[in-house]
């Protein structure tokens, strides 16, 4: 089977364009009918995401990664904010939702959870081919070629329900459905992390070969910093609700500049006695995501912070190794002691003569 590959933009142009980007969910009401508040699940996030790439994105429990990747996909419908696809505003008349999703699939957590247990696995996999006008005949052989791509045989496999699979089994089958509608765009949520880790290595080996095989792009959300490292060439970093870092990996992983990335690098776990964590990298519990601390939100847990952190929010500046960071000790001329100093401009004897 052939992926069509078809790119409407330029190399250069981003596949997903995302731009303030929020999402609230009303608490309940009491018993008076008084509103109690929102929670701000995304606040504010804007990022691109590049033809070919693998954009990790990671945070703590509870900062806004799996909310974004369901605005992403329209799951849940944004407050504020626009999703621009290839060029065009995903929603409107030159790409309606039915069109998006055709070219933007997302594998979940759960394995088993996202396959319905009445269908079988072929059933499962051709079902969106043919609600999109693929013929049933084809949307089987479709079906039954994915099982063969993902390690899985039709043979074997096909006429199975997902209680008969093991989780490794049912992950690549939803990889294999993610895949049928020849989608470009794969958002994968904690994709890998329900399975142990002989499992986990051979999916993730999987999801590269066939990124090179498809020419796919993908949006890889995981906890595990050591996994999002293998799989992605920009690493973006979120703190409750809101993107503090975002950069090549490497980059990120050897010059993290945001106090709280480098607070997640430094709990990684090390067999390295030298290395020895003896102090916890961050104190207290992430604020309350009903009432956000003003300015930046990070500064009630930040050993650096000083004034300025809690009357402005900063915005994404390019800090000395090239990623964006929202911090102010990265901002040039900006009230904090660690910030650099703004470069004056030397103007040569002779003009000024």
């Amino acid at each position: 089977m052939t992926m069509a590959n078809d790119e409407a933009g330029g190399s250069s142009q981003p596949m997903l364009s995302v731009r303030g980007l929020v999402k609230h969910f009303p608490l309940k009401k009491d018993l008076l009918g008084r509103s109690a508040g929102v929670v701000r699940a995304v606040d504010g996030v804007s990022f691109d995401v590049f033809k070919g790439e693998t954009l990790g994105v990671v945070g703590e429990s509870g900062c806004g990664k799996s909310t974004t990747a369901r605005l992403l996909m329209q799951l849940i419908t944004p407050d504020q904010g626009d999703l621009v696809f290839d060029g065009q505003t995903v929603g409107s008349k030159s790409l309606p939702l039915k069109d998006y999703r055709r070219q933007a699939q997302m594998v979940f957590q759960d394995s088993y959870a996202s396959l319905n247990p009445r269908l079988t696995m072929e059933d499962s996999i051709a079902f969106a081919p043919m609600v999109h006008g693929l013929p049933e005949r084809e949307a089987i052989d479709r079906a039954r070629d994915l099982l063969e791509r993902v390690g899985l045989s039709p043979q074997r496999f096909a006429e199975r329900y997902p209680h008969e699979l093991s989780g490794g089994q049912r992950q690549r089958v939803n990889i294999a459905r993610a895949l049928a509608l020849q989608s470009r765009l794969i958002i994968l949520d904690e994709a890998v992390s329900a399975l142990d880790k002989s499992v986990e290595a051979q999916v993730l080996n999987l999801l590269l070969d066939l990124k090179e095989a498809f020419g796919l792009t993908y949006i890889f959300i995981s906890h595990d910093l050591n996994v999002v490292r293998y799989m992605s060439d920009r690493v973006m970093v979120m703190y409750l609700g809101q993107v503090v870092e975002v950069g090549d990996s490497e980059t990120l992983f050897k010059h993290a500049a945001h106090p709280y990335t480098q607070a997640l690098l430094s709990s990684i776990p090390t067999l390295d006695p030298d290395r020895r964590t003896e102090t916890p990298p961050l104190a207290g519990d992430p604020p309350n995501p009903i009432n956000p601390p003003s300015g930046c939100r990070f500064h009630t847990r930040c050993v650096h912070a000083q004034a300025i952190c809690s009357d402005k929010m900063p915005v994404l500046a390019q800090a000395q190794h090239g990623q964006q960071v929202a911090c102010w000790m990265h901002v040039a001329g900006a009230a904090h002691t660690g910030a650099p100093a703004v470069q004056s401009r030397v103007i040569p004897s002779e003009v000024a003569a």
